[in-house]
């Protein structure tokens, strides 16, 4: 099953249908160029694409896209806290684009540290990965993969935000605030993860 989000709407492809407002039969390329219309262009916030050869259906639906690939991280602390970013008024996890000849995991912790400040920040887990659609200034459809990993800090707290990149502030949040705050004021993809997160660390 792969979730895309597009313009915050959730698009999901899967093998089996799904009870979401729309659902379609995948029948060829031509019904993902149907879903996405019905995505970008009306009042539909959620859509199921099945078919049986989910592999195939998802193939497909790649070649409707520039592909960019980023990578960022779950910042913990041995309390629990989580390490966000504000970015363009909105709460956001450290993440950026990878860069030619990095691993995905060299790139999390690049851009956490590039986007933070933080030194040291220790490389756990591999927890999943998020998509999402948007426009270029260009026209071009990018379909954006973003791999995230859990990390750990519990050094000297040298945060502080990467202004030039249009981050505003740099702060630590707990469960309650992360509820309260951050999810009212965050992207679709970053609730996703932090709940997949939140659910390997409860079983």
């Amino acid at each position: 099953m792969y979730k895309v989000f597009v313009n915050e709407k959730k698009l999901l492809i899967s093998k089996n249908p799904e009870n979401l407002e729309k659902v379609l039969n995948y029948e060829s390329f031509t019904t993902l160029e149907i879903a996405l219309d019905l995505l970008q262009n009306t009042s539909t916030s959620e859509l199921n694409v099945y078919g049986e050869q989910i592999d195939e259906i998802w193939k497909e639906f790649k070649k409707l896209f520039r592909i960019i690939e980023a990578a960022g991280g779950i910042v913990n602390k041995p309390n629990g806290d989580i390490l966000f970013i504000r970015r363009l008024g909105k709460w956001d996890l450290p993440k950026g684009k990878m860069e030619k000849g990095e691993s995905r995991e060299e790139s999390a912790i690049r851009e956490i540290e590039e986007e933070t400040n933080l030194q040291n920040v220790e490389l756990k887990d591999f927890i999943n990965t998020t998509y999402h659609i948007y426009i270029e200034r260009n026209g071009d459809r990018v379909l954006k993969h973003t791999h995230w990993f859990e990390m750990f800090f519990d050094g000297e707290d040298t945060s502080k935000p990467q202004l030039e990149e249009g981050i505003t502030e740099v702060a630590w949040k707990n469960t309650t605030q992360i509820e309260n705050e951050v999810f009212p004021n965050t992207f679709q993809n970053i609730k996703l993860i932090i709940n997949e997160f939140w659910d390997t660390k409860s079983k």
